[in-house]
């Protein structure tokens, strides 16, 4: 593979053969396909056998990116409104007082107490089940810890498709299977997850609301049918990302202990900012105490002082969240009508991004940037979806929108597209 003589997509000799051609014992093949697989070279896919994958784990899905040459709005980079983040100065400064007070040292909780406290409640008032409540550095640190709490090597994962370019790194990454499940407007579809399931998939990854890059959130209905499919796959992980919470009207509908192992992992980077990179998480008991197990040999903790950076933030009403999600809403419900006016289907039930499905991307990204808009290119977060392209509308205003559809509406005639794939 690294000569050349396998290009990505490539079967692997079966293991047998390759042991009787090199005349080795098939254990010492095997034991190389393990160690190409643990290393994302390849993926395995039970009977079908092993495949170099079409991309190295090391390369990840933010590169495919464009250049945003000056002058050109940049509508890609999928970051929260500036203005709408809180400032950080008062809640850094309580902090430090804080810390000079009752210096963190080790030995202490993880978890700042009142943080803890502020973090239970907010979930129980989402009814989210009753667990342990954990932090790590940002969503992707807390997946990435509840996966390897419960899968081994080659293990399948149900993965949302369209969805979170960096989940869809981190699961071949870890040696992880991704089994693609296709989304609508209210998520995971159901016959898809059921595929998955009866697949063998040991692990299902939902974004509840918000998602990236479609907008979608999970409805009530969707929710309770989806828990009704996980019931009859108790050992399945269940992980519920809310990363957008703070910053959406729809309410919490969680997958949360549909199974025996789940953790939900809620993110205050949206609302409060991304670099206090923070993210709370809960679950079941065994889950719960086994990442926080291994984070303590690791990292050890998250600092104190972002922790109690947030508790400033929280208790003293730093965001508003319905002004914040009002905000978003507005101009995200504002796009998709602009563009609907010219025909273009659009989606975005939730959160800060709208998806244009496409016939071209390649086209639509670039007729865009000609047009002084810079887009996110939907390969960045497919896997066997139809095309489409992503629209951050944190940088808009009231009137970059109509200007802005009649761009996308000039730039897809005549091709149009309706559906996520």
């Amino acid at each position: 593979m690294g000569a050349g003589a396998l290009r990505p997509g490539d079967a692997l000799p079966p293991l047998r053969e390759l042991a009787r051609d090199l005349d080795v014992n098939p254990n010492t093949v095997a034991a190389a396909y393990r160690l190409l697989r643990d290393r994302g070279v390849i993926e395995t896919a039970g009977r079908r056998g092993s495949r170099v994958r079409s991309r190295p784990a090391t390369t990840p899905r933010d590169e495919i990116r464009i250049e945003v040459p000056p002058g050109v709005r940049d509508l890609s980079a999928g970051n929260p409104d500036t203005a709408l983040l809180p400032s950080l100065t008062a809640a850094l400064a309580d902090a430090a007082a804080h810390h000079e007070r009752s210096p963190g040292l080790y030995g202490q909780p993880p978890v700042d107490p009142e943080l803890s406290r502020l973090a239970r409640a907010a979930l129980d008032a989402d009814g989210v089940p009753a667990g342990p409540v954990g932090i790590t550095s940002g969503s992707l640190d807390a997946i990435e810890r509840v996966l390897a709490a419960h899968l081994r090597p080659g293990d399948a994962v149900a993965v949302e498709d369209p969805g979170w370019g960096s989940v869809l790194d981190l699961v071949p990454a870890m040696g992880l299977r991704a089994v693609p499940v296709a989304v609508d407007d209210e998520g995971p579809r159901p016959s898809e997850v059921a595929r998955a399931l009866a697949g063998g998939a040991r692990a299902l990854v939902v974004t509840d609301r918000g998602q990236n890059p479609t907008g979608a959130a999970l409805s009530a209905v969707r929710a309770r049918e989806l828990r009704d499919l996980l019931a009859a796959h108790p050992q399945v992980l269940v992980i519920d990302d809310d990363h957008v919470h703070g910053l959406v009207e729809q309410p919490l509908h969680c997958l949360s202990a549909a199974t025996e192992k789940w953790a939900l992992v809620r993110s205050v980077a949206k609302a409060y900012g991304p670099d206090l990179r923070l993210a709370l998480y809960t679950g079941d008991p065994v889950t719960v105490d086994r990442v926080r197990g291994r984070h303590r040999l690791g990292a050890g903790w998250v600092s104190h002082l972002l922790q109690r950076t947030l508790v400033h933030l929280w208790t003293q009403g730093a965001v508003d969240p319905a002004a914040t999600a009002r905000a978003y809403g507005e101009r995200r419900e504002a796009l998709i009508r602009a563009l609907a006016e010219h025909g273009v289907p659009a989606h975005g039930r939730s959160g800060m991004n709208v998806w244009v499905p496409v016939g071209d991307e390649t086209g639509a990204v670039a007729g865009l940037l000609q047009h002084g808009w810079a887009v996110a290119p939907g390969a960045r977060f497919r896997v066997r979806s139809a095309p489409g392209i992503r629209i951050t509308v944190s940088p808009l205003t009231r009137a970059d929108i109509p200007r802005l559809a009649e761009a996308v509406a000039d730039v897809l005639r005549p091709a149009r597209a309706g559906r996520f794939g």
